[in-house]
Parts: C-alpha cells; structure tokens; sequence
C-alpha cells in the first residue's frame, strides 16, 4: 500500500500540494498582520471611550476655529468666492479629519440642546420641545445634505451630517449662555444680550458649514448649497429665543 508522505508543517499532504515548507505559516502571519490594526476587541474600554471622546473634542475645536485666522477674512473669502480654493496646511488637515466622520459628537450636542430647551419650556411641554429640537436638528441636517449632493457635491451623506451637526455646538453653548442672563435681573437689556449672543452663535455655524460644504460643491452652486444652511441655523436660534 503507497503512503503519503506527511506535510513539513504539520497536516497532510493536500493541504500543502505545492510542498513549499511554511507556506501556510507564511499566510496565517500575514493574515494576522493585516487583520491586527483593525480590530480593537482585545483594547481596553476605558482606552476606547478616551479615544472617542479625544475624536469629539478635536471636532468641536475645528468648529470653533475652522480655518488659518492668519488669512484674509479668516480663510472664508477664498472659500466663497474663488472657483479653486487655496488650503493651507492646517486647513487641509481639518478637512483630513472631518472626512473620518463620526455621530456621537453630533448626537451629544442635539441632546445638550435639546434638554437646555426643554428645561425652560412650559409644564407639560417639555417632551414635546425636546422632541421638537430633536428631529429639527437630525432632520434639517438630512434636508440641508441632500439639497448638497443633488447640486453636485462630492461630500458623502455622513460627512455632511456630521459637519452640520458639530456646527450646532456654537448654538448648543448661546441656548446655555441664554440660560445664564435670565438668572441675571438685566431688565430690558437681556434681550439685546440675548440677540447678541444668537447672532455670533448663528454666524459662526453658518461660516464654519459653508466652508466645509463649500469645499465639495462648485463655486457657481455654492450659494445655493449654503442657503439652506442659513435657514437650518435661523431655526435654530428661533428655537432658543423661544423658550
């Protein structure tokens, strides 16, 4: 009777037909080379959640300073005006980062405004208004994307969510400041204070969205793409003086 003669590596002979010693070794390593890097299974919790908030916090920093400030009009003009727009360095490496979009950041600041507001709305209403802020916000969002992509935009679905979300934290921290000057006996003037403090907050998303989307739709539809972003703010803000 003919025997087979054993495989090097252990198994038998037709799991090796090419007789090549560590082949399947070879790939096993490869394998898990390659696998490695992706998975986080073995990563510590605590390790995982400092690196998403790490991810969050960086964000909320390209939100509030969006562009190099060493620039004409803190980098804004080029971007509105110009059919190639000229990044610097640092700029590029915020779009860099934006493109590695997440949601959490976006849900954490709906939720903060959305139960800033229900705590001052009336008894009784304040699931509605926190309902309300909700849908608002996720829902304009969506409206405000599409309307992009059907203008020829390259910004995926996702992306533009998660811009226009982390663009709400100036009118997540005016609904807080709002809060604050309604504690403060100022009469007369703490509405003006409070139209000041609506009115940066709202130029500031607005900007810090345009330049983003701005940088995926063609410069002759650009108007046209940041127009509804102006609307999704306003409402916003409407919201806030509201209740």
């Amino acid at each position: 009777m003919a025997t087979m003669n054993p495989n090097p590596n252990g198994g038998p002979q037709w799991a090796n037909p090419n007789g090549t010693v560590g082949a399947t070794a070879d790939v096993s390593q490869q394998e898990s080379e390659f696998f490695a890097p992706l998975s986080t299974l073995d990563e510590p919790v605590r390790e995982t959640i400092m690196r998403d908030v790490r991810s969050v916090a960086s964000k909320l920093r390209v939100v509030l300073l969006p562009m190099d400030r060493t620039l004409p009009y803190g980098g804004y003009a080029g971007v509105s005006q110009s059919e190639n727009v000229e990044l610097t360095d640092r700029d590029k490496e915020i779009i860099q980062r934006l493109k590695d979009w997440d949601l959490w950041g976006p849900l954490i600041v709906c939720l903060a405004l959305a139960v800033l507001l229900s705590f001052k709305a009336p008894v009784g209403q304040a699931s509605i208004v926190f309902a309300a802020v909700f849908c608002a916000v996720w829902m304009g969002s969506a409206v405000v994307t599409i309307n992009a992509q059907l203008l020829g935009g390259t910004i995926s679905f996702f992306q533009s969510v998660c811009v226009l979300g982390y663009c709400v934290f100036p009118m997540t921290m005016a609904a807080l400041a709002v809060d604050l000057f309604k504690m403060i006996p100022l009469g007369a003037l703490s509405m003006l204070l409070d139209l000041a403090v609506l009115a940066v907050a709202f130029l500031w998303s607005t900007r810090a969205s345009a330049v983003f989307i701005g940088q995926y739709i063609a410069a002759p539809r650009r108007v046209l793409a940041v127009f509804p972003v102006l609307f999704f703010y306003t409402f916003l803000a409407w919201l806030i003086l509201l209740f």
